[in-house]
C-alpha cells in the first residue's frame, strides 16, 4: 500500500497529517507513507524526525500576498504541477491525502487529473479557496466543523473533526514541570503564538507583567517565543522578576499542556483541536491576517460555547490581557467552567475517522477492479458516495 500525504508550511497542517499517518500505519501493516511539501516549510525539518520520507515541490501561497508575491506565486503554479506529476509517476500511489498548506492544492489537483484516488481535509469553519476548488475534483472531503459541509458536495463530504496526535493526550503534569524547570506549587500560564511564535502576543504578555505584579508570588510562565524575540522576552521577565521558562519552541507539547493551568495562544485549527482534546482553559488571540479570517471564526465557536476567552488583535495590549488573567486567577470556578466546556468540544477520534474514509475509498477501488466493467465508474477514478462504518455507538 502506497500513500502520499501533501501539505504543510506550519505545524497546524503538519501535526494532524502525522496523526493520520500514524493511524494509517496501525491499520495497514507495511503501508508506505510518504509526505510531500515545500523545502521552505516546517515539514522539511519535522517530517524526517518523525521517521517519514518527504519529497518537495515548488509552490507558494496566493492568498494574503501583495501584487509582487501574487505574481511570483502564479508563476510557480506550472512548476508545482510539473513537480507533482514527476513525484506521482515515481511513487504511483494508491491514494493521495491533502491536508492544507502551499503544497496541498497543486499536488492533490494533479493527482486527481491522473485518476488517482484523492481525499482532502478542511480544518476551518470557513474553507479556503484552494479546498473549495479541490472539493469539486477529489473523491472525498473530510471536514472539522459541521458548518463547512455546505461548501462541498454533500454526497462525498464527511464530518471527522481535526486529527490530534496521540501523544498530546498522554502529557504528564509533574513531568512537564520538571522538563521545563517550573515550580510545582505555582499557577502556570503557557504562552505560545503558534509554531513560529507571535510578536503581538510576546509584546502583550511582556507589557502585562507590569499589571500582574501583585500576583508575582502566585504565578509563573512557560513562554514559547519563536527564535527572533527570545532574548527580548527573557529580559522582560527578568526585569519584572517573574518566574518561568522562556524557550524558542516547545517540542514536548503534551507535557507543556499538562503543566499549564491557563494557556494564551493563537487560534489555529490544530491548536484548538489540541486545547479541546486536553480540556484546557485558554485566552485566544486570533491571527487577524489568516486566510478568510478563519482563526477568529474558529475562536468564536469556542468563545460562544464558554470554552475559551478571546481578545481580538485590535484590542490586545498588556492591560486588556492582564485584566482577563486577573479575573481568572481570582475566580478558579471560572477556569473550571471553561475547562469543562472545552473538554466537551474535544474530538480524539478524528484521525481514525479519516483513516476509515481512506480505507473505504481503497476498498471501492479494489471492488472496481474485481467487478470490472459491471461496476459504473470502473477505470475512471469515479467512486461515488460512500458511508463509513460508524462503529459502536
Amino acid at each position: 500500500m502506497n500513500i502520499l500525504i501533501a501539505g504543510g508550511g506550519t505545524g497546524g497542517h503538519i501535526f494532524p497529517a502525522i496523526a493520520v499517518a500514524r493511524e494509517f500505519g496501525k491499520a495497514v501493516a507495511g503501508a508506505k507513507i510518504t509526505f510531500v511539501g515545500t523545502a521552505k516549510g516546517m515539514e522539511a525539518k519535522i517530517i524526517p524526525k518523525e521517521g517519514y520520507e518527504i519529497r518537495f515541490i515548488r509552490s507558494e501561497g496566493l492568498v494574503g500576498k501583495d501584487i509582487v508575491h501574487t505574481a511570483k506565486s502564479l508563476f510557480t503554479v506550472p512548476l508545482s504541477l510539473k513537480d507533482s506529476g514527476r513525484i506521482l509517476k515515481e511513487f504511483r500511489p494508491d491514494l493521495v491525502l491533502g491536508v492544507g498548506g502551499y503544497s496541498s492544492g497543486p499536488f492533490v489537483l494533479r493527482a486527481s487529473m491522473m485518476g488517482i484516488l484523492t481525499i482532502i481535509h478542511e480544518q476551518n469553519t470557513l474553507p479556503g479557496l484552494a479546498n473549495r476548488i479541490l472539493g469539486k475534483f477529489v473523491d472525498t472531503v473530510a471536514v472539522t466543523y459541521h458548518e463547512s459541509i455546505e461548501f462541498f458536495p454533500p454526497e462525498k463530504t464527511f464530518l471527522t473533526g481535526n486529527p490530534v496526535r496521540t501523544e498530546i493526550l498522554t502529557g504528564d503534569r509533574e513531568r512537564g514541570r520538571e522538563i521545563f524547570s517550573l515550580d510545582r506549587d505555582l499557577f502556570t500560564i503557557f504562552v505560545f503564538g503558534g509554531s513560529l511564535g507571535s510578536s503581538s502576543i510576546n509584546k502583550a504578555v511582556s507589557e502585562a507583567l507590569a499589571y500582574l505584579e501583585p500576583f508575582r508570588d502566585r504565578i509563573q510562565f512557560l513562554h514559547q517565543t519563536g527564535e527572533r524575540e527570545l532574548d527580548a522576552v527573557r529580559e522582560a521577565y527578568r526585569y519584572r522578576e517573574f518566574r518561568g521558562t522562556v524557550i524558542p519552541f516547545a517540542y514536548d507539547m503534551a507535557d507543556a499542556y499538562a503543566a499549564a493551568d491557563l494557556i494564551i495562544s493563537r487560534a489555529g485549527a490544530t491548536t484548538l483541536a489540541e486545547l479541546t482534546a486536553c480540556g484546557k482553559a485558554a485566552i485566544l488571540v486570533p491571527f487577524p491576517f489568516a486566510a478568510a479570517n478563519h482563526q477568529e471564526i474558529n475562536a468564536r465557536k469556542l468563545w460562544d460555547a464558554g470554552a475559551a476567552q478571546m481578545i481580538l488583535e485590535r484590542d490586545l495590549n498588556g492591560k486588556t490581557l492582564a485584566d482577563i488573567v486577573k479575573y481568572l486567577l481570582e475566580d478558579p470556578d471560572a477556569i473550571a467552567a471553561i475547562e469543562r466546556a472545552s473538554k466537551s468540544l474535544g474530538n480524539v477520534d478524528a484521525a481514525g475517522k479519516i483513516v476509515e474514509l481512506m480505507m473505504g475509498l481503497l476498498k471501492k477501488k479494489t471492488e472496481y477492479r474485481i467487478e470490472g466493467s459491471r461496476v459504473k465508474g470502473q477505470g475512471s477514478g469515479e467512486t461515488g458516495p460512500w458511508t463509513p462504518d460508524p462503529g459502536p455507538s
